[in-house]
This record gives C-alpha cells, structure tokens and sequence, in this order.
C-alpha cells in the first residue's frame, strides 16, 4: 500500500469515528498524514526483553524477635464493645 493510500485510509477512519462530520477533510487529512507518516519512521524493532522479577529474600523466622523495641510494631488497642440499643425507659 502507497503512503497516499495509506493516509486516504486513516482519514476516512478519522472522519467515520468523529461522526461523519462536514467541512473537516483537510483537518483529517494532516492528522492521517501524520499518523501515516509516524508509522513509516517507526522501524520494527526488536521487543525489549522482559523486566526479571528479582523477589526480597525472606526474613528469617526469628528476626521478628531480634528487632529492638523501638522497631516493633505498636500493640493495637482493642475495640470498644458496641453501645446497647436497647430503648428502655429511665426511671
């Protein structure tokens, strides 16, 4: 396919999904051109090869306990008991 083809194509997909509207060829036109156009200059390159994932060693199950007491986490609170909603009447 020429790159005139191929820029006739793009545009006439930009002007079907904006509506069909009338009086914006040469707006489509250029946005097809250059979409044509960064098509043309990208070369296929290779794929990037894929990230390895590197996990984090696990601790040792006594590490935990080997922590000074200024790094071990804050013992939470218990939660309140919920408030009675029974109605009775106050004497």
């Amino acid at each position: 396919m020429t790159t005139d083809d191929r820029v006739q194509q793009l545009a006439y997909q930009i002007w079907e999904s904006e509506g069909k509207p009338e009086g914006q060829e040469a707006r489509h036109w250029e946005m097809a051109r250059k979409l044509a156009e960064s098509e043309t200059s990208e070369t296929p390159a290779k794929p990037a090869p894929k990230a390895k994932r590197v996990s984090k060693p696990k601790a040792a199950p006594d590490a935990e306990k080997a922590k000074p007491e200024s790094e071990k986490p804050a013992v939470l609170k218990k939660p309140r008991a919920p408030r009675s909603t029974s109605k009775t009447p106050k004497v």
